[in-house]
């Protein structure tokens, strides 16, 4: 079985696609294609289902909605090549005690795959291989098609879950663009921090990189001008002001001495990127 969720969602079985139309059929998919091969409690599925109010029918109609993945997962499985050992829906989509797991036999996973690319480009940054870095962690983000679960309605353990993954993908971003400015891609970088800093409008270390980018590529003015635009943010809708790193990339600009560095941590080890 091969899950796709860095995007649309889909979930094929023999390349024959098993991922129902109605709405929380494609919730109930969703949230075990995410934690496939692992049991998911029916607890868990009522929730993402009715949130807090359950109706009374609850499990019956949950199984209902088991009962519809099977059937597409049966059709799919006529596909099994000749001579394989026999499967049924069950195998596939498993009752446990307390839960369901979907066993996907090996297939292929768009999360797994980023998570281990993403961890290459991270290893890769640590050990200061940033041509190595940038590459991987680009491989890895280059695995979204668009946001997690785009088309699938999510409740609250979904939500949780879209929100996790996103972070993931904000890190793996995060390092790519900081192993590109230490490879001095400055300029190449600068259409694409403009967007993600009008996007994530207190996100200080994209701002960070952005100014950094800017006076690298000579634009001493608009980098001083992108941290008195963050600052007025962070002030006006949060109540702080940037962070002590920021402020010494503001400084090192505004003096224009060396060429500034962005340190990831702070004095007294406090983060430099503050996400919201």
């Amino acid at each position: 079985m091969d899950i796709d969720v860095l995007g649309a969602l889909a979930v094929r079985e023999n390349g024959l696609s098993v991922t129902p139309t109605a709405p929380k059929p494609r919730q109930v998919l969703a949230l075990l294609a995410l934690h496939s091969d692992q049991v998911v409690p029916v607890a868990t599925l009522i929730e993402e289902l009715w949130s807090d109010r359950p109706p009374r029918s609850a499990r019956t109609t949950l199984q209902t909605y088991v009962l519809q993945l099977r059937d597409l997962i049966a059709t799919a499985l006529r596909r099994d090549p000749e001579g394989a050992a026999p499967r049924s829906a069950k195998d596939v989509l498993v009752t446990t005690p307390g839960g369901y797991l979907l066993n996907t036999a090996g297939g292929a996973s768009d999360v797994r795959e980023f998570e281990r690319m993403a961890g290459l480009g991270y290893r890769a940054m640590d050990a200061g291989d940033f041509p190595g870095a940038a590459r991987q962690l680009g491989e890895a983000l280059s695995l979204w098609t668009g946001s997690a679960l785009a088309d699938v309605q999510a409740g609250t353990q979904l939500e949780m879950e879209i929100r996790r993954l996103e972070e993931t993908q904000l890190c793996a971003l995060d390092q790519r663009i900081e192993a590109d400015l230490r490879l001095g891609r400055h300029r190449e970088l600068l259409g694409e921090l403009s967007v993600l800093v009008s996007r994530y409008r207190t996100h200080e270390n994209l701002h960070g990189q952005f100014m950094l980018a800017l006076h690298r590529s000579g634009r001493r003015s608009e980098a001083l001008d992108a941290y008195q635009r963050l600052r007025s943010v962070l002030v006006r809708e949060l109540g702080f002001e940037p962070s002590a790193g920021l402020r010494r990339l503001q400084r090192s600009i505004l003096m224009s001495g060396p060429e500034p560095t962005l340190d990831p941590v702070a004095a007294g080890g406090e983060r430099l990127s503050r996400v919201g």
